[in-house]
């Protein structure tokens, strides 16, 4: 009997954790589409209040690193002007860091002028609000085609 209580609370423990990771899972992906929401719309507070004090955001170019305040010295004078980009994700897979405040994430996305590129990043919890820490953004180059991409970016550096 006691056996069979034991087996009953370790199951009801481990199915309340898988509950908890996935509304944490749900909440970071409306946090994810709010985020894109928010570049398309040009809405800068909306924006840069999903990103952690601390934040980096990586773009396409190599030389695109930006702290959070770098970041927003880039993005305001585009937002000032209603220009925001959309990225509409495709398919995205997030991962909570065991017994953390910590995920991760990545993500397939659509750009009318772009084609498929990959956001990957970070996401922190603070003050019970899941906040992007690091963002990445890329563009996957097909395995066919990165020779040819190498020698054009070569070329050119």
């Amino acid at each position: 009997m006691l056996r069979m209580l034991l087996c009953a609370g370790l199951f009801i423990v481990a199915s309340s954790v898988v509950a908890q990771s996935s509304i944490e899972k749900t909440i970071i992906n409306q946090t994810l589409e709010r985020f894109h929401l928010a570049a398309a719309e040009a809405n800068y507070e909306a924006y840069f209040n999903l990103f952690a004090e601390q934040a980096v955001f990586l773009g396409t170019d190599g030389n695109e690193r930006w702290t959070k305040e770098e970041f927003k010295k880039y993005v305001k004078p585009h937002f000032n002007q209603k220009i925001g980009w959309l990225y509409e994700s495709t398919q995205r897979n997030i991962t909570i860091v065991n017994d953390t405040d910590i995920a991760f994430f990545d993500e397939l996305l659509f750009n009318k002028n772009y084609g498929q590129c990959r956001g990957t990043g970070i996401l922190l919890k603070v003050n019970n609000h899941w906040k992007i820490l690091q963002y990445n953004l890329s563009i996957p180059i097909p395995n066919d085609l990165s020779k040819q991409v190498v020698g054009l970016i070569q070329k050119t550096s």
